[in-house]
């Protein structure tokens, strides 16, 4: 990212919508939104592989459920944010099992980009296949769009729910992902 020529974009911004982006209060916000935004879509840097390396030793092949992952995330459409939480979880395979922590910073590598929801779960389910090669997996993203409730048709509090399941959980999936 480009930090310096994002805070120029937001100063231009700031004028365009009739401010002055000299005034007291807004003179630092260029570089306070640069800075958001670098933080905002530091997904884009994350090393998916790295983060899904099975542990060592030989490992009983049970079900890993993690139910609400926080997330924030952003509409690619409209720059507004989204928010809500994930449920990942998968039946180890090939690949093996990883890290309680691992499938929480899948999530949030997927969330920290400009997003779509289906995608993000679409991305997550295909970060779980590659790189786990397990016998089931699901994803579950439950969020609620701010591009919905300000703007649009405003219609605040109305959660989207998003279910990908595959290998045996296609078809008989746990608890956590059933509807």
């Amino acid at each position: 990212m480009d930090e310096a020529r994002t805070a120029r974009a937001v100063r231009e911004l700031l004028a365009s919508l009739g401010q002055d982006p000299d005034a007291p209060e807004l003179r630092d916000t260029p570089t306070r939104v640069a800075d958001f935004w670098r933080e905002r879509l530091a997904g884009y840097g994350t090393d998916l592989g790295a983060e899904l390396k099975a542990l060592p030793g030989l490992l009983v092949p049970v079900p890993v459920i993690l139910e609400r992952i926080p997330f924030v995330s952003t509409c690619e459409h409209h720059l507004a944010p989204f928010e809500g939480h994930a449920t990942v979880g998968y039946l180890p395979g090939a690949g093996g099992t990883v890290g309680l922590s691992k499938l929480v910073r899948v999530v949030q590598a997927f969330a920290w980009r400009l997003q779509v929801q289906e995608r993000m779960a679409q991305q997550i389910a295909e970060a779980l296949e590659t790189h786990l090669r397990p016998a089931a997996w699901g994803v579950q993203l439950v969020a609620i769009h701010t591009c919905m409730s300000h703007r649009g048709v405003h219609t605040p509090g109305v959660p989207v729910r998003t279910t990908l399941l595959g290998g045996t959980w296609a078809t008989q999936p746990p608890p956590p992902f059933q509807v």
